[in-house]
Parts: C-alpha cells; structure tokens; sequence
C-alpha cells in the first residue's frame, strides 16, 4: 500500500461471534469458517488487510483450536491469530466463539460486526 492510500485507512477493531452445534472438530470448523466468510464480506475485507485476530471459546468447546481453522480460510496463513478461553460465566452462551479482529479498512467505513447463530443475542444491537 503506497502512503497516499494509507492516509485513506485506519487500523479498526472488529467484533463477533458465533456457535458451533457441538464439540467436535467439524462442528467449530463449520462455525469458525462461516464467522471468518461473515468478517470478510461484511467489510469487503482483502486479506492482506487483516492484521490479527483473537479467538476465545467457552470452556464446553475443546475439540480443536479456532485458528488452526482460520489459519487455512480464505489464503489467510500469514494473518496472526490467537486462541484463548472465554472468563467463565454460568449462563453463558454455550459452545460460542468469539473473535476480535484488527484490521486495515478505509476511514469512514461502516464496521459490520457479525453476530452469527445462537451469539446473535450477544449483542442484538450489531445483528
């Protein structure tokens, strides 16, 4: 990126999540690559304008890491990407992966959040 269009873009902060229908390493891969697909076209994001991102799961899903499923969607191998588990909240939503995504996107561009699945009622007011 030339420095006339970096003055365009600002390093943002993108939140979501999801849930899996279970704790087997298809379901969080089925739930991981759709949260991923949603981020990305949601913020007409390209790839090499994805910084980082952080990954937390409740405790109820231990099958796999989400970003060693992240890790291979969509090309994005040389994104960063962190696991971590969710503080523990009895009435939480169960099975949720939640993400916190940096990223590169053009100033003055509407941030979509994607609330996916049963994370939906997170957080009704980015649905």
């Amino acid at each position: 990126m030339d420095e006339k269009m970096k003055d365009n873009y600002k390093i943002t902060v993108i939140r979501g999540a999801t849930t899996a229908s279970g704790n087997s390493v298809n379901e969080i891969e089925d739930a991981v690559v759709e949260l991923i697909d949603e981020l990305i076209s949601r913020n007409n994001l390209i790839k090499t304008n994805l910084l980082s991102i952080t990954f937390t799961a409740t405790k109820d899903l231990d099958a796999c890491f989400p970003a060693s499923i992240a890790r291979k969607c969509n090309g994005l191998d040389s994104v960063a990407f962190l696991d971590c588990q969710q503080m523990y909240v009895s009435n939480d939503v169960d099975f949720c992966i939640r993400i916190m995504a940096q990223v590169l996107l053009p100033t003055n561009f509407p941030v979509k959040h994607p609330y996916l699945r049963g994370a939906s009622k997170l957080r009704t007011d980015r649905c």
